[in-house]
């Protein structure tokens, strides 16, 4: 019979073909079904293994930590909290020897393989046991096991909480998981930027890039020169739409103590802040306040409007670089970070090329052109930093020229600036616009009130699908990619709502590229794995946008028939759409989408999707007209 078997399987190819097809296609649907199983976590874990049963959580369990380690007891600590905001469960936490019956033991300090950021959670129906080297680890680990508890339950003292039972192996793919903020153009309260970071924190984003210096505004105060923030924070009112002004006055900034308040803050969620003190160009406030530091002189004014300005620090002004050295020195010691940003992007040359000093600066430096004198200006600044022991990263412009030795490179024009720089072997961090600016539309514009860019669209999706390595980079290249960030640009989003609107979900999406593997990726499991997470979302208020569930439809006309073939998408997990082509808004009993369909035009086509008889999106409508 084997021999026989054997005979069919490999002279008759039909016959091998439809059963390796039937192979790969149970292969596929157990894998798939496998992803459908696995908890919604965000992001993605490196390794997990779904088991049967459930751990118990009850109000005799304990937090368990190893006798005497101080980093573990602050860890269980923040877990017994979070338990209590998210279950009403108020679980103590002990010191243990080891894992124990109805326990949580977090086992911390032991080496292994998962570096400082990785951890291993093992959740049993007896117990649950959480390792990691360092106290990163367990943080996230930690997130990780928050993700687990049930969504959308509050105050369950009385009953138990169901943990699945699961295996978990993880560690993140880059070092850098970032999301900036634009305090420059406009003002944030900290009580807002704490709410971001515990925001960042869930996300496991590990990287607050904070915009602190623009044109429009100064926000960080230094001793040594009052007037960049007396001065220089401040503006008469503020441009709230394309071309219009609000007319009211608008302007703050942040003392010393409250931005080191903010670091400390962050480095117990794990975030590091790197401040931005912008360079050479985006200084205008700095010379509304100190106009001796530009080419001209002044006077100046705080500028009201966004927008490239011809005002920038002057490069053959040895009292500029006197200035910015007595600023970084300052910065410096607030921020401990191992990175500064200097900016360094849209700095227009004319002012130089027209300044007696900055061209006698090219001549002595024998310098080719402006761009070479950039390059001197940054390389200048360099040693500054270098002199306080820290590294420097800057926007892709401070490629031109040549880079100096130690210069990180954040690729915001696309991804060739981090391409060159990656080739040229400097630390790269992608942010490219098209993908990852996240002040542009994230879903149909007539839809997005909030955004202010109509030429780009980032969609949930769009944002998804973004790989930080290129193909053009070699596997050695390519480790110069560090990481990733997502950038929140301002002047038109001037409240916090609307930050939060602008940044979630699409802060997600970064978050699961910049922590899972490239190959544990897959966008419809994270459009599943979301539909908890905006449960979470909603637990913790925050005002995100609903764009994913917008829905888009893609029409085909036959212009012999005036027949056109539509369809329907939307950026959410197995959509609920409804339509309407009799002019009337969608309502739960109207046509259920389930596949592309026919319409004789001319016709109206109103489109809805919906959640348990609600409308959850906004209606989108698209007319059909004849040929």
């Amino acid at each position: 019979m084997k021999q026989r078997l054997a005979f069919v399987t490999i002279d008759n190819k039909p016959v091998l073909h439809f059963l390796l097809l039937l192979c790969c296609f149970f292969a596929w649907d157990h894998a798939a079904a496998q992803i459908k199983n696995e908890p919604a976590i965000i992001p993605r874990p490196a390794v997990i293994t779904t088991q049967p049963g459930f751990f118990q959580l009850n109000a005799a369990t304990k937090i368990g930590v190893p006798s005497g380690n101080a980093p573990a007891r602050k860890l269980g600590e923040l877990l017994s909290q979070a338990i209590k905001d998210q279950t009403g469960l108020l679980i103590p936490v002990a010191e243990k020897n080891g894992p124990a019956s109805n326990t949580l033991f977090i086992d911390l300090g032991k080496p292994d393989s998962m570096g400082k950021e990785g951890y291993q959670l093992t959740v049993q129906n007896k117990s649950i046991v959480l390792r990691a080297s360092e106290s990163n680890g367990a943080f996230y680990g930690i997130q990780t096991l928050l993700q687990l508890l049930p969504s959308g339950q509050s105050a369950l003292t009385t009953r138990p909480v169901p943990i699945p039972a699961v295996t978990i192996i993880d560690r993140p793919r880059f070092e850098w998981r970032g999301l900036m903020l634009d305090c420059g153009r406009y003002y944030y309260s900290m009580n807002f930027l704490k709410k971001l970071i515990d925001y960042m924190a869930m996300h496991k984003m590990n990287v607050f890039h904070w915009h602190l210096t623009e044109d429009h505004g100064w926000r960080l105060e230094i001793k040594k020169y009052p007037k960049l923030t007396d001065i220089g924070a401040w503006r008469t009112t503020t441009e709230f739409s394309q071309g219009r002004l609000n007319g009211t006055p608008t302007g703050g900034y942040y003392t010393q103590e409250q931005a080191k308040e903010l670091v400390a803050y962050a480095a117990a969620r794990y975030v590091t802040i790197v401040p931005e003190i912008e360079m050479p160009g985006h200084a205008s406030a700095a010379l509304v306040a100190y106009p001796e530091l530009s080419c001209t002189g002044g006077p100046f004014k705080t500028l009201t409007r966004w927008g490239i300005q011809k005002e920038i620090f002057c490069a053959g002004n040895e009292k500029t670089f006197a200035f910015l050295e007595d600023v970084l020195k300052e910065v410096t010691a607030i921020f401990p970070g191992a990175v500064i940003h200097m900016g360094g992007d849209e700095a227009p040359k004319d002012r130089w090329k027209s300044c007696p000093k900055c061209q006698q600066r090219i001549r002595d430096e024998h310098l080719k052109d402006e761009h070479e004198l950039q390059s001197y200006f940054v390389k200048r600044v360099e040693k500054i930093f270098t002199a306080q022991k820290r590294n420097y990263i800057g926007w892709d412009e401070i490629l031109e020229g040549g880079l100096a030795p130690n210069a990180w490179v954040m690729s915001w024009r696309g991804i060739k600036g981090g391409i060159e720089a990656a080739r040229q072997r400097h630390n790269v961090v992608m942010a490219p616009y098209d993908y990852y600016y996240l002040d542009y539309y994230q879903g149909k514009p007539s839809l997005e009130p909030n955004a202010i860019f109509d030429h780009a669209i980032n969609t949930l999706e769009k944002v998804y699908g973004f790989e930080p390595c290129p193909q053009e980079l070699t596997a050695e290249e390519a480790r110069f990619i560090k990481g990733v960030q997502g950038n929140v640009w301002s002047e038109f989003i001037h409240t916090p709502e609307k930050v939060e609107y602008m940044t979630f979900p699409r802060a997600a999406a970064i978050a699961e590229t910049g922590w899972t593997p490239k190959e544990r990726k897959h966008w419809t499991d994270f459009a599943r794995r979301m539909e908890t997470q905006y449960q979470r979302y909603d637990g913790l208020n925050i005002n995100y946008a609903k764009s994913a569930y917008n829905v888009w439809q893609t029409t085909v006309l036959d212009s012999v028939t005036n027949t056109a073939a539509i369809s329907f998408k939307t950026n959410s997990y197995q959509p609920e759409i409804r339509y309407s082509t009799d002019g009337n808004e969608p309502t739960a009993q109207s046509t259920l989408y389930t596949g592309p369909f026919k319409v004789k035009a001319p016709v109206l086509i109103k489109s809805a999707t919906f959640k348990n008889g609600k409308m959850i999106s906004k209606v989108y409508e698209e007319a059909v007209l004849r040929k």
